[in-house]
């Protein structure tokens, strides 16, 4: 039996190398080979593909150093740039705003820190603020009757104005039609007198209409001497002061109750201060301070608090108070930058120093050290402000470690690590 088949292999063998000539079967032979490769690498790449995508941690993210707002749970490029991104661990992420640095880190960040105690503050409140125009000083110089301005004395926006000094001259057909009534009741009081008109009545009610137009006593007077009445008429300043607004020019045509410019009294001028919410129950709305100005070393001007506005701005928490100071050298000039320095009740309570505590119109934030290397945002709120040092009056308690130097840069690395603000959904 072994035998026969052996017989029929070798024929069969033969047959099909008879059959199949050498340039048909290599063909076959290298599409085989050429099949079976790219089976085998499928299969090759599909084992390797398989620990991949099972090497994908749970605590790792993938995200674009330069737009770390970009979040990947797989590894890829930027959806903004194109950058490749980099595997971040989601151990740093936190519920809570939180920033894990290296020591070499701290150290080339001049991060410092300080036990939160009680010190002394309070004895003296340091304000910023800017002088202003005092507006009990502020006068507008009006047109009592329209007409057109001849000639304007002043055009300049600075020029001192005396009181009494000429201003313009204007030319108005109506004052001129009063000033020829008064003119002619002057003269038929003279020639008819009173015996059947009363013309004192009616001179006396011309001369009150020149008066409202503005014209003086004096100028009045000389309409009774004078033959002929001049077209022009010319007007005087009602005060004294500088120049701030200029409304008119020469050559234009006024109406009644129009602006010609306005003055303002730099005699004295008002120190408007900015000041918290948490720092009114400590100023004494009614007393003194003493005003200092950077550009003006040595110098120092006292003045009572004439003004504290009693709306509060929601969105900045900031009141205005008013100081003002004398100014009987015109030394001081309005929108220079000053210091509000008022006086207060010292007291104890925790204190900072102003560059660790960060603010904007949400609010105030400090950075506390949790564990070692570890620093944790927290919403405070302040309270007084003293030099270089500021208040603490919620949000941190004896013992806290807060950062004093180098705020800045921690907030700055949670926002490049996370993409995130670190006072965004905070409340206090």
């Amino acid at each position: 039996m072994k035998n026969h088949l052996t017989k029929r292999f070798h024929k069969t063998k033969s047959r099909f190398a008879v059959g199949l000539p050498l340039h048909r079967i290599c063909p076959v032979i290298i599409l085989c080979f050429t099949v079976g490769a790219l089976v085998i690498s499928f299969i090759s790449c599909k084992e390797k593909k398989q620990p991949e995508t099972a090497s994908v941690k749970a605590d790792v993210y993938y995200t674009c150093s330069m737009h770390p707002q970009v979040h990947a749970e797989h590894p890829g490029n930027c959806p903004i740039c194109g950058m490749k991104l980099i595997a971040v661990s989601k151990t740093s992420m936190s519920t809570r705003a939180e920033v894990r640095l290296t020591t070499e880190q701290i150290m080339l960040g001049n991060i410092h820190v300080d036990t939160m105690r009680s010190e002394s503050i309070g004895d003296k409140l340091v304000l910023t603020g800017i002088l202003n125009f005092n507006q009990n000083g502020l006068s507008s110089v009006s047109t009592r009757t329209e007409g057109r301005i001849q000639k304007l004395y002043f055009k300049n926006i600075g020029d001192y104005v005396q009181k009494g000094d000429k201003i313009y001259d204007l030319y108005s057909e109506q004052l001129n039609n009063a000033k020829q009534e008064y003119k002619t009741a002057l003269e038929q009081e003279s020639t008819i007198g009173n015996s059947l008109i009363n013309y004192n009545a009616v001179v006396q009610s011309a001369k009150n209409k020149l008066l409202l137009w503005g014209l003086s006593e004096s100028q009045v007077e000389e309409l009774n001497g004078s033959k002929e009445i001049s077209p022009l008429t010319s007007f005087y300043s009602p005060a004294s002061g500088y120049i701030t607004t200029l409304n008119i020019q020469e050559g234009d045509y006024a109406m009644q109750g129009g602006t010609i410019f306005t003055l303002a009294d730099l005699s004295t001028l008002w120190a408007e201060a900015q000041v918290y919410t948490a720092q009114l129950s400590e100023l004494d709305k009614t007393g003194t301070a003493s005003v200092q100005v950077p550009y003006m070393p040595g110098r120092e001007f006292k003045g009572m608090i004439e003004h504290v506005n009693p709306e509060i701005n929601p969105d900045t928490r900031i009141n205005l108070i008013r100081v003002a100071i004398p100014n009987t050298d015109y030394s001081l000039k309005p929108g220079m930058p000053v210091y509000v320095v008022i006086n207060s009740t010292q007291h104890k309570s925790f204190t900072l120093p102003l560059d660790a505590v960060l603010r904007d119109s949400k609010g105030a934030v400090v950075w506390v050290r949790t564990n070692h290397n570890t620093f944790t945002s927290r919403m405070v709120q302040t309270g007084l402000e003293t030099g270089d040092r500021i208040e603490i009056l919620s949000g941190v308690k004896p013992g806290d470690v807060v950062v004093t130097s180098g705020a800045y840069l921690l907030n700055s690395e949670y926002k490049f690590k996370t993409g995130n603000d670190p006072m965004a959904g905070m409340k206090m």
